[in-house]
């Protein structure tokens, strides 16, 4: 048989020749190739240097999703990717963690969650050398330095350091609270808030201070109880130079200066700086009143924030021992 190839070089011209050759299984080319006598140019066109070839008859990679999840609709590149996503809808949890009895979807979170009890923190800032138990962690903290922030909120100038931050922060706009609590039905707008609101209810506190022993329910909290022992106050503000030792109070404290309050009341309107602020101001319409005075056995008053049951209590100074 008489088959037609085009060779590629990387001269100026491009050479389509025809030659007996003969194709063997798996797709090898024999041919007297050797033998100019068997060679007849057909046609030429001028190409540049080095031009790659677009004309071979391999295959490449299409990037179709072709395995789909059933109850979701979403889209993989593999079974097996298939398979652990479809882990979120079954609530199987196979890999469990042989200290505390905990399970994880994938043996990469077990392995994420054991660094917890070892302590281990592999990942670490070449700036600063803060070291973290993940590698998103690391990426995430080291924006800090750069000031990086790629996500911004298309409703208000608020920008993020994670899609995930984003996300979190748009569902204040929204007021969506997709995670509940199936012991007291509260709602919230993250997982985490959600795993850590359980820990109430079951009395986990699984951050321990290596200083002092005092264990916490995160390990935010864990981190702004080691700054009392340090001292360290690392977020400073530009405007003022005032220094704290969260973030959170760094944000907090901003909005005395930009005078934002992004925290609004749903039955008046009234916007707050604080949530506590605003958690505060509902009271009023729902008349709530948590904090009570507890200092003799004739005061039996109430307050909806704790401000006002201190205010209250220094009347008592000096008549109650």
């Amino acid at each position: 048989r008489i088959h037609q190839l085009d060779f590629y070089c990387c001269g100026p011209l491009t050479i389509c020749l025809t030659l007996p050759f003969t194709q063997e299984r798996g797709g090898t080319i024999v041919g007297p190739l050797g033998s100019l006598n068997n060679i007849m140019l057909t046609r030429q066109r001028r190409v540049s240097p080095h031009q790659n070839s677009s004309r071979k008859t391999s295959k490449r990679p299409t990037g179709k999703k072709s395995h789909f999840c059933s109850d979701c609709g979403k889209r993989f590149n593999s079974s097996e990717d298939l398979k652990i996503h479809q882990r979120i809808h079954t609530g199987e949890k196979p890999f469990g963690c042989d200290q505390c009895g905990k399970s994880f979807s994938t043996s990469s979170y077990l392995t994420i969650h054991q660094r917890t009890h070892t302590g281990e923190k592999p990942y670490s800032c070449g700036q600063c050398g803060k070291s973290f138990t993940q590698l998103n962690n690391l990426i995430v903290h080291q924006r800090t330095h750069t000031g990086e922030k790629s996500y911004g909120c298309d409703q208000c100038v608020k920008s993020f350091y994670t899609s995930s931050q984003l996300t979190s922060h748009q569902r204040t706009h929204t007021g969506e609270k997709s995670y509940s609590c199936d012991q007291c039905g509260k709602s919230f707008t993250t997982s985490s808030q959600l795993t850590s609101h359980q820990r109430m209810h079951s009395g986990e506190k699984p951050y321990s201070c290596d200083q002092c022993g005092k264990s916490f329910t995160t390990s935010s909290q864990l981190t702004s109880h080691q700054r009392t022992h340090t001292g360290e106050k690392s977020y400073s503000c530009d405007q003022c130079g005032k220094s704290f030792t969260t973030s959170r109070q760094l944000t907090s404290h901003h909005r005395t200066h930009t005078g934002e309050k992004p925290f609004s009341c749903t039955q008046c309107g009234k916007s707050f700086s604080h949530p506590s602020t605003l958690i505060s101001h509902r009271r009023i319409h729902t008349g709530e009143k948590p904090y009570s005075c507890g200092e003799c056995d004739k005061c039996d008053k109430r307050y909806s924030d704790k401000r006002s049951l201190i205010k209250h209590q220094k009347i008592h100074e000096g008549v109650v021992s």
